[in-house]
């Protein structure tokens, strides 16, 4: 039983240490998400202890708190995304989609089969190195400000894509665990239900928005445009769960629809303060669920190593193989932006260890190689943002001279 005072000073515990870990990365030059995450390391059970694990189970006022941040953060990416925008580059999101979700579970399979699992059960793992964790991505994005460049709508299009398809995977290999039946019929249901979703909500909502923004002033309250989306952002959140999906991609097709009005740029500017306080708690607590006793071994962190070192190069290749038509440098840009597991690789670990499928170590590397994941990609896209954004400056201005 959670007291209200408790509550309060682990809320306050987190968002300072949030504040001074974004603090610090920043003058760093390295983006806050990344101190937010080792924030959530150090004030966790594994070191300091000042959040202890019940704080950070599923379901507590803690994890809810988090899961409404980075809700609300891909809401607020979907408010700068337009749907023509993503119609653009639909071929090459498909692609890095479909590629980051297949050389990943490729490798992955491999890998724990490799160490003696059992190919089923090496399915199962595999799973946890397939979703990309869109909401690490977007807030880098958002951060450097270049959510409106070709790169990062790519990123966006194919986190989508790349979250339907990792459902079906999981789908499949958790109906293979214990020797079940894999049922066809109720894996293609689950999936045309989920493309069903993505495309009506997305392709249908923005239509009616565009002509009908109006009625989000019709009520007397002066803030009913941010009320009314913030609504549809929760009721579309819950709605995609119920077709499998991440609750992420529905608050972001909300904040696509909203993106569509003409209080768009009001919207935007209204929902700063709500991300400022609740996203820090999504990151927090991410960081906060790896537990570094279980690392504390030559062979663990090897295995640590070898494990966060294929998940990076599976998803890279990926993702740069499907946006080589935009060019090399744009490639790696869109490689690396997919890299992040984050709390979905937590969640698909949660469910093998629930399952039996295998260890705590195993567990605690999946946990970590997620996390890791999403600390080592903010510096390295945030590089590569920056180098080609100062090359075409550079190109503008040799440009430029030449015309004069």
């Amino acid at each position: 039983m959670h007291h209200a005072s408790d509550i309060l000073l682990t809320l306050f515990i987190i968002f300072i240490a949030a504040q001074i870990g974004a603090e610090v990365a920043q003058r760093l030059k390295l983006p806050g998400v990344v101190g937010e995450i080792a924030a959530g390391c150090a004030i966790g059970p594994s070191l300091l202890g000042w959040l202890s694990p019940g704080d950070i189970l599923a379901g507590t006022p803690v994890d809810v708190l988090a899961e409404i941040g980075v809700v609300l953060l891909l809401f607020a990416v979907g408010l700068e995304t337009r749907l023509d925008d993503l119609k653009k580059v639909g071929k090459s999101a498909f692609l890095v989609g479909t590629l980051g979700v297949i050389l990943p579970f490729a490798a992955g399979a491999l890998w724990a089969h490799g160490e003696g699992f059992a190919w089923i059960k090496s399915l199962f793992v595999a799973a946890a190195f397939v979703a990309t964790s869109a909401g690490i991505t977007a807030r880098v994005l958002q951060e450097l400000g270049v959510l409106q460049r070709t790169e990062s709508r790519v990123i966006l299009g194919a986190a989508v894509i790349d979250d339907i398809l990792a459902m079906l995977l999981l789908g499949v290999v958790s109906s293979l665990q214990g020797g079940g039946s894999l049922d066809l019929q109720s894996l293609v249901l689950t999936l045309a239900g989920a493309i069903g979703f993505v495309a009506i909500i997305g392709w249908g909502g923005t239509r009616v928005m565009r002509s009908k923004s109006g009625w989000l002033e019709a009520p007397i309250n002066p803030h009913s445009a941010l009320t009314l989306v913030l609504a549809l952002c929760l009721g579309l959140a819950w709605l995609s769960t119920r077709f499998g999906l991440a609750a992420i991609i529905g608050a972001f097709l909300a904040g696509m629809i909203a993106s569509e009005t003409r209080q768009r740029d009001e919207l935007e500017h209204q929902t700063l303060p709500l991300l400022a306080f609740l996203t820090p708690f999504f990151f927090v607590v991410t960081g906060a669920k790896i537990n570094l006793a279980e690392l504390a071994s030559a062979q663990a962190l090897w295995m640590l190593a070898v494990v966060t070192l294929i998940a990076i190069a599976s998803k890279l290749a990926g993702g740069f193989l499907g946006a080589l038509s935009l060019g090399r440098r744009s490639a790696a840009i869109v490689g690396f932006g997919m890299v992040p597991r984050g709390e979905v690789g937590v969640v698909i670990a949660s469910l093998g260890l629930a399952a039996g499928v295998f260890s705590e170590q195993i567990y605690a590397i999946i946990v970590a190689m997620s996390l890791l994941t999403a600390m080592i990609t903010p510096p390295v896209l945030a590089w590569l943002l920056r180098r080609q954004g100062e090359d075409g400056q550079r190109d503008d201005g040799k440009t430029a001279s030449a015309d004069g």
